[in-house]
């Protein structure tokens, strides 16, 4: 989910052309020597199993708020209401319904988990099954909680898994940095062909060390970014960042090919979120 979207022309030209292949910081290349010095614990710090009913635990998730396009020309204005965000049944729902708002013809929700659960490293796994139809943009991202280096995308982005529903087999990761951004054509990503992405639920899994980002959707790695050592223009991913679980309507992406009206209430299913420690050997 693009913080902001400067010349998207750029970025939708790669996608469509490459969002079935892997991208990386250089090449993906197996575990080094220098890799290998880290893995993650078996049992996760911080989860949400969803298994409670009514709003988001708010323990561990707050909401962005708001309609006013969030850098991408979106449509929806998202809310704190049940209707947006709900657990049942073991699940989280997020729901964008068309309806008149304050300023939108569209309501959904954007949950985050900052000041609630802030990470620097880890595995974070994500299992969640997509809305379907031409409009949605749901998304499965990080952001920075401190902006340390300054704005976007000085301070980076890392996207879990993103998914446009005019595009409906194709899953996409990537990452944003000042070096490696769509807004100067330099950006770095990778995904996968999944047909059933809408009626199937995927674990949608980052693994984040000093030494490289990597994602993988049910456990096949689909994109890798290594850490050069430069600067933090090419590697922001030093510092604490947060998560976001969101269902866009419409915008420069997700809106490309326009909004099919009919297809709401359109909902994003989430059955778990799970983070788990990074541990050096």
């Amino acid at each position: 989910m693009r913080f902001a979207n400067v010349f998207f022309s750029f970025y939708l030209i790669f996608v469509l052309s490459c969002s079935t292949t892997n991208r990386t910081g250089s090449d993906i290349e197996s575990k080094s020597t220098k890799e290998t010095k880290y893995l993650f614990e078996n049992t996760p710090h911080w989860s949400d199993e969803f298994n409670y009913q009514g709003k988001p635990d708010s323990s561990k998730w707050g909401y962005d708020l708001g309609g006013d396009g969030w850098g991408n020309n979106e449509l929806q204005h998202y809310t704190n209401d049940i209707k947006n965000a709900k657990v049942e049944n073991g699940q989280l729902h997020i729901t964008a319904i068309k309806e008149k708002t304050e300023k939108r013809d569209y309501s959904s929700a954007r949950l985050i988990s900052k000041n609630k659960g802030d990470f620097l490293y880890g595995r974070i796994e994500v299992r969640a099954k997509l809305p379907a139809g031409r409009g949605t943009w749901p998304a499965i991202w990080m952001l920075p909680t401190d902006w340390a280096y300054g704005g976007w995308p000085e301070s980076g982005e890392i996207d879990i898994m993103e998914h446009v529903g005019y595009d409906p087999n194709n899953v996409l990761s990537s990452i944003h940095t000042k070096s490696y951004n769509h807004g100067i054509g330099t950006q770095k990503s990778g995904g996968k062909n999944i047909p059933t992405a809408m009626t199937d639920f995927y674990d949608y899994r980052l693994d984040w060390t000093p030494y490289a980002i990597r994602c993988y959707y049910d456990n096949q790695l689909v994109f890798t970014f290594i850490n050069e050592e430069k600067t933090f223009e090419e590697w922001p991913f030093d510092k604490r960042f947060h998560l976001l679980l969101n269902l866009a309507v419409g915008g420069n992406w997700g809106g490309a090919k326009g909004v099919d009206e009919t297809i709401f209430p359109a909902t994003m299913v989430v059955d778990y979120v799970r983070v788990y420690k990074m541990i050096e050997k």
